[in-house]
């Protein structure tokens, strides 16, 4: 069984820092589906529309009628190991740094046999649950998990490395006046973070909700030089960083009037975004070798409508999509490091510049949850209440039809 994480030692200086390095990363494009499903840690395979044989490794026709339209589809991820060896050595600097390595290839129920890496708890010939994570690189693996969790399971290596979970690394929430702070700190807390660092700004706005277990920093993500010396400060101690900070105001581009609102949305939640990325990404990105509490992911709260703008909100919707656009830029920019974006888009959170808007509303305790559970789960987007859902959904049928229906009145959140 897995042996429970204990915290590590304070690092010494004197010794060499482990460089960051990742897992062969090329995949052909029919396998980067399996990526897409791993980035929201679903298991899937591709499923041929002619026949409707199940298929594992990708290809790009099918293995038993050669039709060509293979959409990816959720799987029965339940099997039985089957065979399985320990690789001892690897002329791959990631695995070599790594090894024993155990690999195997499991029988799914669902048919095909697929390799796979295997969790240190699972047994010969034992029935297995296949799992589909991003590795380090950011592409698709498969792991076979012990079909009754077992204690610790989320503390082995390979689980480390494919996950981010926040034990016993430390986090940096940016706003402190978030609505959502206080809820994710206590998540972050109970899922073993060693510690939150929050940001505040503007001290002299007055008290602030109850942080229980934080330490509170000064932090104004407009400000240059505040974002640089808190990095200066504690930018060798962040594992994770969150980004919670943002401003919204309700109204389109001719209900403003002016650009002010507007100019001060983008300098927080797009340019506030770039701000944090220059002066805390390096050491993040020079830490993600770290071991049991090394750099691992950064995350963006968003707004679902960064996909396609409601006019209601539309300045707000603009700088929402900024920031979608300099996440993904950064997600390529962190890849080589290892360092994972995780973006949540969320829908109408409850707060007072989201009154007008019906039901349904995402609570701040619901978003942290869902956040919390992404990163224990590895995943690069989480969709958080049942409009960013729906959203998604529409956007991803047809973003054309979705733009009408958000424009013209049509059956639109």
């Amino acid at each position: 069984m897995t042996d429970p994480l204990v915290p590590p030692p304070r690092k010494d200086p004197q010794k060499r820092s482990v460089s960051p390095t990742r897992p062969p990363e090329w995949r052909s494009r029919a396998a980067m589906g399996l990526t897409a499903a791993a980035a929201e840690t679903r298991f899937a395979l591709q499923s041929c529309t002619e026949c409707g044989a199940l298929q594992y490794p990708p290809r790009d026709a099918c293995r038993s009628c050669l039709g060509t339209d293979l959409p990816w589809v959720d799987a029965d991820p339940a099997g039985t190991l089957l065979a399985e060896t320990t690789v001892r050595h690897s002329t791959k600097l990631y695995f070599r740094e790594r090894v024993p390595w155990r690999m195997g290839s499991v029988q799914l129920d669902a048919g095909p046999v697929v390799l796979c890496h295997l969790h240190p708890d699972v047994t010969p010939r034992a029935r297995v649950r296949m799992t589909n994570r991003l590795d380090r690189a950011g592409q698709g693996v498969l792991i076979a998990l012990p079909q009754t969790p077992t204690p610790h399971m989320q503390e082995a290596p390979i689980m480390r490395a494919v996950t981010s979970d926040p034990k016993l690394r430390r986090v940096l929430i940016t706003d402190a006046r978030a609505a959502l702070t206080p809820a994710l700190t206590r998540a972050l807390l109970e899922a073993g973070a060693a510690t939150v660092f929050v940001g505040l700004s503007e001290a002299w706005r007055g008290p602030l909700p109850q942080i229980e277990g934080a330490e509170v920093l000064p932090l104004d993500v407009t400000d240059t030089a505040s974002v640089q010396k808190l990095a200066g400060e504690i930018g060798g101690k962040v594992d994770i960083l969150i980004n919670t900070a943002r401003f919204l105001r309700p109204g389109g581009v001719l209900a403003r009037g002016d650009t002010g609102f507007a100019a001060t949305e983008m300098e927080v939640n797009a340019m506030g975004l770039m701000r944090l990325a220059q002066a805390f990404g390096p050491g993040m990105c020079g830490r993600t070798g770290d071991g049991v509490n090394n750099a691992v992911a950064w995350v963006n709260i968003l707004d679902a409508h960064a996909l396609s703008p409601d006019p209601a909100y539309g300045s707000f919707g603009a700088s929402q999509a900024a920031a979608r656009a300099i996440a993904l830029s950064l997600r390529g920019e962190f890849r080589a490091s290892g360092l994972r974006v995780m973006n949540a888009y969320v829908g109408p959170t409850e707060e007072d510049w989201f009154a007008p808007l019906p039901p349904p509303k995402v609570a701040p305790k619901a978003l942290a949850r869902d956040i919390v559970a992404g990163l224990q789960d590895g995943a690069e987007d989480i969709w958080c209440g049942d409009v960013a859902r729906d959203l998604r959904d529409r956007w991803r049928a047809d973003a054309k039809v979705l733009e009408r229906e958000l424009t013209m009145g049509g059956d639109a959140p």
